[in-house]
């Protein structure tokens, strides 16, 4: 493990973020926080392709693909936390385009302020 702890210290100094290293012991965390990440993305866009939401993640802890990608924001467009619209492409069939309604501007908030929450619970109990 302490060689691991190196690895990643090193990681952090390269990348010039505090942020751990993307790897399979938080990978339940982050899927868990998936929604949250696509929401906040949807939320500060008129509107969104999926080929900008995964590029937008690929750099991140998020990265994904399609593959998740899909049925996650099939299972928030039937909580209608997301909606999306069909826009015709210049570069082959019709693009599907989602936008946050009013319910998935909600949502947002209500995992915002949990996330707060959580956060000033974690930091009250490291005290």
């Amino acid at each position: 493990r302490p060689l691991t702890t190196l690895a990643c210290a090193y990681t952090f100094l390269l990348q010039g973020s505090f942020m751990p290293v993307a790897d399979e012991q938080f990978a339940g965390l982050r899927k868990g926080l998936l929604e949250f990440a696509i929401l906040t993305f949807v939320s500060g866009r008129t509107s969104a392709y999926v080929g900008d939401i995964l590029e937008a993640l690929a750099p991140t802890p998020f990265a994904t693909q399609e593959g998740t990608l899909y049925p996650l924001l099939s299972k928030l467009r039937r909580e209608e936390f997301v909606d999306y619209q069909w826009v015709e492409s210049g570069q082959g069939p019709p693009r599907k385009y989602y936008q946050l309604p009013d319910k998935g501007s909600g949502r947002l908030g209500e995992l915002v302020a949990y996330w707060r929450h959580l956060t000033s619970t974690l930091e009250s109990l490291g005290r």
